[in-house]
């Protein structure tokens, strides 16, 4: 039962960066106004797939993170946890972050940097992630998959505007 709780912890916790991103996102205030006046890529998905992409990615970290803490239990990897649980971190700050700078300050080249910066910590997390965890290392895959997909979209907006 305790494990039980344990995941849905973890799972909870994943989802930090989508709650605080809500603040800023299209349907709150100007920001919509503004952001469907932005050139976009004709790759840009319907709003609909990013609200089912990032409940899926979430959940999937979530449960990647859970595997981490999991693995806490033995001895062996107990120094790469630390560092894996740290990246964790790293990025929902960054992840977070990018919400803020594109969607709440209007900064598309800003957020490229954001991105590209989350993108590199992500890379560093899966490597961790994989000494500990080989499930957590392969959950983080699709994670990584559609933020280079969202370094794309981004970079075009930055660049068309």
């Amino acid at each position: 039962m305790k494990s039980f709780f344990i995941l849905i912890a973890a799972i909870l916790i994943s989802f930090i960066p989508g709650a605080i991103g809500v603040l800023f996102s299209p349907v709150v205030g100007h920001t919509n106004e503004w952001f469907n006046s932005l050139a976009q890529s004709s790759l840009t998905p319907a709003p609909m797939v990013f609200s089912i992409a990032w409940t899926i990615l979430y959940l999937l970290l979530g449960i990647a993170l859970y595997c981490v803490w999991r693995a806490k239990r033995t001895q062996k990897h107990r120094k790469w946890i630390g560092v894996a649980e740290w990246l964790f971190f790293v990025q929902m700050v960054l992840n977070a972050l990018w919400s803020y700078v594109f969607f709440g300050l209007h900064m598309p080249m800003l957020a490229v940097f954001v991105l590209a910066a989350l993108i590199l910590v992500i890379l560093w997390m899966t490597r961790e992630f994989g000494k500990v965890s080989r499930a957590a290392y392969y959950l983080v895959w699709p994670y990584i998959a559609w933020l280079l997909f969202a370094f794309y979209l981004n970079s075009v907006v930055a660049y068309l505007n």
